[in-house]
């Protein structure tokens, strides 16, 4: 899977159509929470005698919400699911936002 096609991944989940970005929204121009950010973060790649084989691209999927709502990471958690992409998952309260930022670590 390609960036572009994760980006059309989530933004085919209920409610998110207009409300997924790479990396962040233009200052000013942030939807209403919940929204969904994206970014390659590093490459794991597979490779061999100074060759790389497969690229295996780290990304993190920001879910921001303004309360904890375990039904709406269900519903990205169920699209992952759907496509095949297995995760991890870490929470934090960003006390400058006012809002939750809920991390999954993937791999494309």
């Amino acid at each position: 899977m390609t960036l572009a096609e994760l980006k059309t991944t989530l933004s085919s989940i209920s409610g998110f159509s207009t409300k997924v970005a790479y990396r962040a929204f233009p200052v000013g121009k942030a939807p209403k929470l919940p929204f969904i950010c994206y970014l390659a973060t590093d490459t794991d790649n597979f490779d061999a005698d100074n060759v790389v084989y497969h690229v295996i691209q780290n990304v993190d999927v920001e879910l921001y919400t303004a309360k904890k709502s375990e039904a709406t990471e269900s519903l990205l958690e169920r699209k992952f699911a759907e496509v095949g992409i297995v995760w991890d998952k870490s929470e934090q309260y960003l006390d400058d936002e006012n809002c939750y930022e809920i991390l999954y670590s993937i791999t494309l």
